[in-house]
């Protein structure tokens, strides 16, 4: 499906930043975007990197104006942005208000809206993104498979998983600042061990992307882990110590907040 011509954003942190920029960097999507004018430095940046952004003051006139509207508002405020604003029946409207559940925005939207949530990552800003999105929709997949990968979930069980997972990347920079730590107590300068270790880790990553879904990473474990080898002691380390069982149990409740 092709990208709509208009797309709003009611709210304009961190999220609609790299959104935008995601659909605009070059080549740039035949879109225009209407950003809200909270923040104002986002806003006014994002206005002067790009022509075919357009800020408003009036978050009505980007409901009106606009075929999709993204909602990017705190959790904490999305009711009272949300409920005076008047959409029309069959208009597309993405969520992107984390912890706030679909009948409760439905409540507050008050149409017969096409709404889908989605949790899009700051990589979109680089079209490197992976978006879980709720539920399927060829135009929300089309805006995200712009700015990377769209993964359209089947059911809010499966969504609800993926933000579980998402919950993984502070960690990822954890193990990683860890390391770097434990070198530098060993006699290694930390820039060194920064240097060394993320492209490590994006070298892991990406050769799990080229692998493909028909691969799964119990079987890039074994490769990786030759047998008596240095990489099974550190995995088998892990496992016997508790490192699986922490991460599970981390998952589980991380699972528990976002489902209630």
């Amino acid at each position: 499906m092709s990208l709509p011509q208009n797309i709003g954003f009611i709210g304009t942190g961190a999220i609609t930043d790299a959104m935008v920029r995601g659909l605009l960097i070059e080549p740039a999507a035949a879109v225009q975007a209407v950003v809200s004018s909270r923040s104002t430095a986002i806003s006014a940046k994002l206005a002067a990197d790009f022509p075919a952004v357009h800020v408003s003051d009036d978050n009505q006139d980007i409901v009106d104006s606009c075929d999709v509207v993204v909602l990017a508002i705190r959790p904490q405020v999305a009711e009272e942005v949300v409920r005076p604003l008047r959409f029309r029946d069959g208009q597309t409207v993405i969520s992107v208000i984390a912890a706030t559940g679909r009948d409760a925005l439905l409540d507050w939207i008050g149409a017969d809206v096409r709404l889908t949530q989605a949790i899009p990552l700051p990589f979109v800003a680089r079209r490197s993104g992976v978006t879980a999105v709720y539920p399927p929709d060829p135009r929300t997949a089309a805006i995200f498979n712009l700015m990377g990968n769209a993964v359209e979930c089947e059911t809010k069980q499966e969504y609800d998983l993926l933000a579980a997972a998402s919950a993984l990347m502070a960690t990822y920079f954890g193990i990683m600042q860890q390391t770097t730590e434990w070198l530098e107590t060993k006699g290694l300068p930390a820039e060194k061990g920064r240097a060394y270790l993320a492209p490590l880790f994006a070298g892991l990553s990406e050769t799990a992307v080229l692998a493909g879904s028909h691969v799964d990473f119990q079987e890039m474990s074994r490769e990786f882990a030759t047998a008596g080898g240095l990489n099974e002691q550190v995995l088998r380390d892990f496992k016997d110590k508790g490192g699986a069982a922490a991460l599970t149990q981390a998952l589980d409740r991380v699972l528990g907040r976002i489902t209630g």
